[in-house]
């Protein structure tokens, strides 16, 4: 089971990794600070990625639980002008000048008619925003066609081709992964992410398990199809970058860069998520945001407010490192100090991890490393990181209470 998206040429040009609470940017910081790291938080709040969910699939897979719907009749038109409505008005309340990167999923993006990308960017550069990247998902139900669609991504666009990967699926084993990933291999471009199939409770797949219809492979057997996986990938050329995801001639995707180095980002559509500063509301603080699910409220909000955001949630400073620390270690080249000091200047990696006696002991079994580079994990550690984020997420809140209490 694969799915593709195709990502734009050229390298997006990113000044920093990071954005943090506006609160914390006092003139006493910029002060003690050196130049870079101040200029590269102050760029970083004008920046964002931008996300436009199109919420519409002509079925519902057995294992999705993504906020998705069977179109009841043709709303195309009604759809992408509200998808506009609602880019322009959260674009004004970021107050962003800089749009880093378009992505467009779901759903299955590629149900909507051809013009309702072009106007969606249309919309991005009445802003008077520069569009360095743009990514497009699309997603086919047979592995023939899947297949055709990325030979045919790769002659209009070569390099630029990522495939997903799922593995774990029913009835699968072992030798038949490692046969079906050297297949696809051959057919490959240069980006390749690998997914373990989670059956999510309220889809028929987790009903079907509970029920004993459908049986998964074991976890010691995912363990192997993913470690398989790292080792057929690493033949082939691709580098890992993630812990899901590869990349041959350094083609990584910028878009999710924006996720895993905690960056803003604005999510436009039904049930779309985003991470950004209200400026143009007055804000000081990143909010999580959530857009409304069903997409005919979704409509009508758009249209009366222009926009759907359903929920706001103002994040603290814990919660914000909580982000940054969880994300960036899914990286294999982890957090580095520079861009940790980006959303914590007063209380460095070392301060916080480096005399904790629990976190040692991930040093100690050579999962986890703590340098002048930064803090990041091995390569066994990667596939360990689930079970080590609880002791360093207690360690991180921990530090932090310390370190209000003095001031």
């Amino acid at each position: 089971m694969i799915k593709h998206k195709m990502r734009a040429a050229g390298p997006v040009l990113v000044a920093g990794t990071g954005e943090r609470c506006l609160s914390a940017l006092n003139s006493r910081q910029f002060l003690t600070e050196d130049g870079a790291v101040s200029a590269q938080r102050e760029i970083l709040v004008k920046e964002a990625s931008l996300y436009i969910h199109w919420p519409y699939c002509l079925k519902r897979c057995s294992y999705c639980n993504f906020n998705k719907y069977i179109p009841k009749g043709d709303n195309n038109h009604i759809v992408s002008q509200c998808l506009q409505q609602e880019v322009a008005t959260l674009l004004q309340l970021s107050q962003v000048s800089r749009v880093t990167s378009v992505f467009l999923g779901g759903g299955t993006p590629s149900l909507a008619h051809p013009s309702t990308v072009s106007d969606i960017l249309e919309a991005v550069s009445r802003q008077s925003l520069q569009n360095d990247d743009l990514s497009r998902l699309g997603r086919d139900h047979s592995a023939h066609h899947a297949l055709q669609t990325v030979e045919e991504a790769r002659r209009l666009r070569p390099g630029k081709v990522s495939v997903d990967v799922m593995f774990g699926r029913p009835g699968q084993s072992l030798a038949s992964w490692e046969a079906e990933l050297s297949e696809l291999l051959q057919l490959c471009d240069d980006h390749v992410s690998l997914y373990q199939l989670t059956p999510e409770r309220g889809t028929l797949l987790f009903k079907q398990i509970r029920g004993g219809e459908v049986t998964l492979p074991g976890d010691h057997v995912m363990a192997e199809m993913y470690e398989s996986a790292r080792r057929t990938l690493q033949r082939h050329g691709f580098e890992q970058y993630e812990v899901s995801n590869f990349a041959r001639n350094s083609e990584v995707s910028h878009h999710n860069m924006s996720y895993w180095k905690g960056r803003q980002y604005i999510g436009v559509g039904p049930g779309a998520h985003g991470r950004f500063v209200p400026l143009g509301l007055g804000g000081a603080h990143r909010e999580a945001r959530t857009q409304t699910l069903e997409p005919d409220v979704w409509i009508r909000e758009v249209r009366r407010h222009g926009h759907g955001t359903r929920r706001r949630i103002q994040l603290g400073h814990l919660a914000l490192l909580e982000e940054v620390l969880v994300m960036g270690l899914r990286m294999t080249e982890g957090i580095t100090h520079k861009h940790w000091q980006l959303f914590s200047p007063q209380l460095g990696l070392r301060d916080i991890f480096g005399s904790s006696a629990d976190v040692q002991e991930f040093f100690h079994r050579g999962q986890l490393t703590l340098d002048d580079g930064g803090l990041h994990c091995s390569r066994d550690g990667l596939a360990l990181l689930d079970s080590m984020l609880p002791t360093l997420l207690l360690e991180l809140e921990r530090q932090q209470t310390v370190e209000s209490a003095k001031s």
